[in-house]
């Protein structure tokens, strides 16, 4: 008579549990809440060894294994983790969030309900000049009457927009017309479900320093969670996708290079990677220049990427 098959339980991380429903607060409005989870580092393990059973590994063994996974992009074993999240957030930080396409999302309906008079109003520290090198986003500070002028005047046309919108719902207009009106920094609110590949992958861009502030603070406090969730594979994500410096054809040929003595000018000059414009003026952007700041980032290491 064949063994009986051991009974599934659902894996679970005590800690995480007590997050679930928990909201942390994002911006002057918004939250992340974890709503419920499905998995463990023990479900990319059992995933990963499938074809020849549990087995009798070790937690070292599990680790090493779901290093090799994620160092080696296998990613049909980190899917079958899942995690839905209840999120809300201005506007402007929704629209750049859809632009993730591979997670499931419903979002509160504007046309259905009346929205709530709630704006986002950035702190004067983060009203800044427009950045010289990053066309999208944001650079150098601005004179302190500039930033004050530009937060009391958000302000300002948030709430008169809003009580426009009050003016429009009293006359009968149709929620899904008055709602025209709002500006982009009212909030919307959603339920947002992924895998954890692919939870990955939205944070490996969303908490890199290159996004905008605003939506680094919302992937920041995903990743705490998923660092509770998943402690393991989360580790090998900041080693090997937030902390590590990828090398294009060119930029492999310039450290060839300087292993072999060329200064880095030399060696960019080797590998076709240019620091100067036409006019001889030095490049502020460009293949050559992103290469000598990754050199920058080996000689004196900064902060990670992700949360603390």
């Amino acid at each position: 008579m064949a063994d009986a098959e051991p009974a599934m339980t659902r894996p679970g991380v005590p800690a995480a549990d007590r997050l679930i429903g928990v909201r942390r607060p994002v911006l002057s409005h918004g939250f992340v809440a974890l709503v419920d989870y499905m998995g463990t580092d023990a479900s990319i393990v059992q995933a990963a060894r499938v074809s020849y059973g549990a087995g009798t590994k070790s937690v070292r063994d599990d680790r090493g294994l779901i290093r090799y996974l994620l160092r080696h992009r296998h990613t049909t074993p980190f899917e079958m983790v899942e995690f839905k999240f209840l999120v809300r957030l201005p506007i402007y930080v929704a629209r750049q969030w859809v632009r993730h396409r591979t997670a499931s999302i419903n979002e509160y309906s504007q046309r259905y309900s009346v929205v709530p008079d709630e704006f986002d109003l950035p702190p004067a520290e983060e009203v800044r000049r427009q950045s010289t090198r990053n066309r999208q986003g944001r650079g150098e500070p601005l004179p302190g009457e500039v930033v004050e002028r530009f937060r009391s005047e958000l302000a300002r046309v948030s709430t008169e927009a809003y009580a426009a919108y009050e003016r429009a719902l009293a006359d009968g207009v149709a929620r899904e017309t008055a709602r025209l009106i709002l500006p982009l920094s009212y909030y919307t609110e959603w339920y947002w479900k992924s895998d954890l590949w692919n939870l990955l992958h939205f944070l490996s861009l969303r908490l890199d320093p290159h996004a905008q502030e605003e939506i680094r603070l919302y992937a920041a406090e995903l990743a705490q969670i998923v660092r509770v969730v998943c402690p393991i594979a989360y580790e090998a994500f900041e080693d090997f996708e937030l902390g590590s410096i990828s090398l294009s054809r060119k930029e492999s040929v310039a450290v060839a290079a300087l292993l072999r003595g060329a200064k880095p000018e030399e060696a960019c000059a080797l590998a076709d990677l240019p620091l100067l414009r036409d006019d001889g003026k030095p490049m502020t952007t460009g293949e050559g220049v992103e290469f000598l700041a990754k050199l920058e980032r080996l000689r004196a290491p900064g902060p990670e990427f992700g949360p603390g």
